[in-house]
C-alpha cells in the first residue's frame, strides 16, 4: 500500500503541475520522450542479463494478442448491437485492447511486484502493446475514421516497419538479447542502473499531467462497457486462459496483471488525433487510470489467492 500510495503522489504531482500553469503544455510530451530514449531503455539493459530463457516466456507475448482479438470482437459486436456510431466503435475498438502497459504497467509491477518483475512487463509490452499500436491501431483507423487522409492516417507497410524498427527500447531490447551473457563496463552498467531507478517518477507525473477526466456527452454506456471490458473482463478472460499454468509463477502473475491495465494513453491519443469520439477516447484514458488504482490491488491479492 505504501509503494501504491507513491504512485498516487507522482500522480497527483504531475496534476498540480498542469493545473499550476507553470510548465509549458508540452511537458508531458518532453517526459515522454525521455522515458522511450533514456529511463527505458535503461531499465532494458538493466533487466535483461537476468532473464533465464524458456517456452514460457512466450506466454506474456502470445497473451496480448489473442486478447486483442477477443476485446476487439466483443467490442464491435457490442457497439452493433446498442448501435453506436462508427467513431464510437472505432473509437473503443483502440482503446480497450490495447492496454497501458508500460507508462502506466511498469510503475504499477515495480510497487506490487518489485523491480525484477519489470522484465516479464516489457515482453507483454513491446511484443504485444508497442506491436499493437504500430499494426492493430493502424487498421481499425483506416477502417473507422472518416475522412482521414494523408499517411498519418493509412501509413504504408514500410512505414509501419520502419516505426517498429526505429522505436529507441525496442533497439535498446535487441541489442541487450545479443549481448546478454556479456560483461557491462563498470561505467555503462552504473549509467543503465541511474537512468532506470528514474523510470516510474518521470513516468507517473507525466501520466499525471495529460489526464482528463471530462465526461462525454451520450457516451456513458460506451464509457462503461469499455471500461468493464478493459478492467474487468480482460484479466479474467486471462486468468482462464491461464488456468491450466496455474498462479505460482511471477510470470503468470505480472501477464495477468498486465491484462488489466487501464487504456493506452498512446491509444487514447491515437484515436482523438484521427477525430475517432475524442471526448470518450479522452475519458477512457483518465477514468480508466482513476479506476485501475481500486482494480489493480484487487486483482492483485485475487492472484496471490489462487497461488
Amino acid at each position: 500500500m505504501i509503494n501504491l500510495a507513491v504512485l498516487g503522489i507522482y500522480l497527483l504531482i504531475g496534476l498540480v503541475i498542469k493545473r499550476a500553469g507553470k510548465f509549458p503544455d508540452n511537458t508531458a510530451q518532453v517526459l515522454n520522450l525521455y522515458v522511450i530514449y533514456a529511463a527505458l531503455p535503461g531499465v532494458i539493459f538493466t533487466k535483461i542479463p537476468s532473464l533465464e530463457f524458456s517456452t514460457d516466456l512466450l506466454i506474456p507475448v502470445i497473451i496480448p494478442w489473442v486478447l486483442l482479438c477477443i476485446s476487439a470482437v466483443f467490442i464491435y459486436a457490442v457497439g452493433r448491437l446498442l448501435g453506436w456510431s462508427r467513431s464510437i466503435i472505432g473509437a473503443l475498438l483502440i482503446c480497450v485492447p490495447l492496454g497501458n502497459t508500460s507508462f502506466f504497467g511498469f510503475p504499477m509491477i515495480e510497487a506490487f511486484y518489485g523491480s525484477d518483475a519489470i522484465l516479464y512487463g516489457l515482453l507483454y509490452d513491446q511484443f504485444g502493446s508497442f506491436f499493437g499500436l504500430a499494426i492493430y491501431s493502424t487498421v481499425i483507423i483506416a477502417l473507422f475514421a472518416e475522412g482521414a487522409e494523408g499517411e498519418t492516417a493509412r501509413p504504408t507497410v514500410l512505414a509501419i516497419g520502419k516505426k517498429i524498427i526505429l522505436f529507441p527500447p525496442f533497439i535498446a531490447l535487441v541489442i541487450a538479447l545479443f549481448i546478454k551473457d556479456l560483461q557491462y563496463p563498470p561505467i555503462f552498467a552504473e549509467l543503465v542502473q541511474s537512468l532506470a531507478v528514474t523510470l516510474v517518477p518521470v513516468i507517473m507525473v507525466a501520466v499525471g499531467f495529460q489526464l482528463k477526466f471530462r465526461l462525454p456527452k451520450g457516451s456513458k454506456t460506451p464509457l462503461f462497457v469499455g471500461l468493464v471490458t478493459k478492467l474487468l473482463l480482460m484479466p479474467l478472460i486471462t486468468i482462464g486462459l491461464l488456468w491450466a499454468f496455474g498462479f505460482e509463477s511471477q510470470l503468470v502473475q505480472v501477464t495477468v496483471f498486465e491484462s488489466a491495465m487501464p487504456p493506452m494513453i498512446t491509444a487514447g491519443a491515437v484515436a482523438i488525433m484521427a477525430g475517432l469520439a475524442p471526448s470518450l477516447a479522452a475519458a477512457m484514458v483518465g477514468y480508466g487510470i482513476l479506476f485501475a488504482f481500486v482494480s489493480l490491488p484487487l486483482f492483485y491479492q485475487l492472484l496471490q489467492w489462487l497461488a
